[in-house]
């Protein structure tokens, strides 16, 4: 059994007041606490990788949490917005097999994921219009989910 951490980014700047491009647009003070409490929950997990949107916000999301265990952020466009659920979910049952993962991607995505998953049997615990800075904690058997456990975000 394995188990990869699926998390939705940390609050971010409001998109219609940010006048750069969006892959650019950063955390704001409260998602930078949130980051740094998704790190504080997850340090003792046994993470052994990261892997996110190469969005600044996803990035910013695990940077507390790289930093914590002296790891590299991997990103991959697959977890970018706008990206293929279907795709996305098969990068996550691929990554599987590395052990202990967190991913961070964007609501779009982790709403088509838990769709896909739906679709496979999985029916995740908690609301599929996951909050920012939340986390589905898929656990995965032999590459497949076979359970799918909503964790909320950290009080502001």
């Amino acid at each position: 059994m394995t188990t990869v951490h699926l998390i939705r980014h940390a609050k971010a700047k409001n998109r219609l007041e940010w006048e750069q491009p969006d892959r650019l647009r950063p955390l704001t003070k409260r998602g930078r606490r949130e980051a740094d409490a998704i790190a504080a929950r997850l340090e003792g997990e046994g993470v052994s990788r990261l892997v996110a949107s190469p969005y600044v916000r996803c990035l910013q999301t695990l940077e507390p949490l790289a930093v914590s265990l002296d790891l590299a952020i991997e990103t991959t466009e697959l977890l970018a917005e706008g990206a293929d659920g279907a795709a996305a979910t098969d990068l996550l049952l691929l990554l599987s097999g590395a052990g202990v993962v967190a991913c961070c991607t964007h609501g779009d995505v982790l709403f088509d994921v838990l769709a896909h998953l739906g679709a496979r049997g999985v029916g995740p615990d908690g609301p599929r219009d996951a909050p920012v800075a939340s986390t589905w904690v898929l656990e995965l058997e032999d590459g497949v989910v076979v359970a799918a456990r909503f964790v909320a975000q950290p009080p502001r």
